[in-house]
């Protein structure tokens, strides 16, 4: 190993080989760091990532993947498990790792959390990092998001960044909007069914590991004030959003794409968007632009 590599941050991944954790991988090693993906199953770490195999809910395993590393960042979330394991994997087991990285003297936790976690019920305004959150009759996925946050604020004596994207773009066999999403608009017909104006707030997965990435190297210094960087030793949220777009472009790009016609209809919904002001007081500001990212979209389903 050479001096450079040996004086490299050491950043741990969670969920390293899921679609947002490979790309944060990706773009931690062009950084040149020293990346510790955390995997479930041996053999599965992206190239370039020394691979540590097992459950970062364990705190013995969260001890030993976090000892001497820099910064953690935490991906995992299984979105579509029923709650209970949504709270357990997301809440507690992030929680645990979270833990484990305060008492080994880590810098900065960085979290993937969702814009989900936001009250986007129609009516609703634009949404920023102050903004009301998802109530109890939300579904699994936004309350044990939101959850899995409020348990993090509670981890004292650890930078910590609550990283808040919207609907993540970008190839790979378990993106959400990309694969998943377009396989059921294609085969089901209730899927292509929405109302046109409806916001569709997103980002693409490029961008997003770019962010995560010169958070958890440091790139973006602590600051004062939330609106120019983390708050050290506090909890930060932060969203991160691209250029406005409604669900008439992404359902219109899959639709054709997949050789089906949307069933468009008239409905309330939220017409907001989703503030990413404090993201670009940090110094990010998106590439990937709605044209390029539809494209790349259309593009992988023909």
């Amino acid at each position: 190993m050479s001096e450079q590599a040996a004086d490299a941050p050491v950043v741990v991944v969670t969920g390293a080989n899921g679609f947002v954790g490979a790309a944060t991988c990706a773009a931690l090693v062009e950084r040149g760091a020293r990346v510790r993906g955390v995997v479930r199953r041996a053999g599965t770490a992206p190239s370039g990532v020394e691979e540590r195999v097992g459950e970062f809910s364990d705190p013995g395993f969260a001890a030993s993947v976090v000892d001497g590393a820099s910064a953690v960042v935490t991906t995992v979330h299984p979105m579509a498990a029923d709650r209970e394991t949504q709270h357990r994997v997301g809440v507690e087991g992030t929680t645990t790792i979270a833990r484990a990285a305060r008492d080994a003297g880590v810098r900065r936790l960085v979290h993937v959390s969702t814009a989900a976690v936001y009250d986007r019920s129609p009516g609703a305004d634009d949404v920023d990092e102050s903004s009301a959150l998802v109530g109890e009759d939300a579904g699994d996925y936004g309350v044990t998001k939101r959850d899995t946050d409020a348990s993090l604020a509670a981890v004292e004596a650890i930078t910590r960044v609550l990283v808040r994207p919207p609907a993540i773009l970008g190839p790979g066999e378990t993106s959400v909007w990309n694969t998943l999403r377009p396989g059921a608009i294609r085969e089901n017909a209730a899927a292509r069914r929405t109302a046109p104006d409806r916001s569709f707030a997103w980002v693409h997965v490029t961008d997003l590991a770019t962010f995560l990435a010169d958070v958890a190297t440091g790139a973006v210094p602590d600051a004062e004030d939330p609106a120019r960087g983390p708050v050290a030793g506090e909890c930060t949220p932060v969203n991160l959003a691209a250029e406005p777009a409604r669900a008439r472009d992404y359902f219109g790009t899959v639709a054709e794409a997949v050789g089906v016609e949307p069933e468009w209809v008239e409905e309330p919904v939220w017409t907001g968007r989703i503030v990413a002001d404090r993201a670009r007081g940090w110094g990010w500001s998106p590439a990937v632009t709605l044209d390029a990212a539809l494209t790349e979209l259309a593009e992988g389903l023909r």
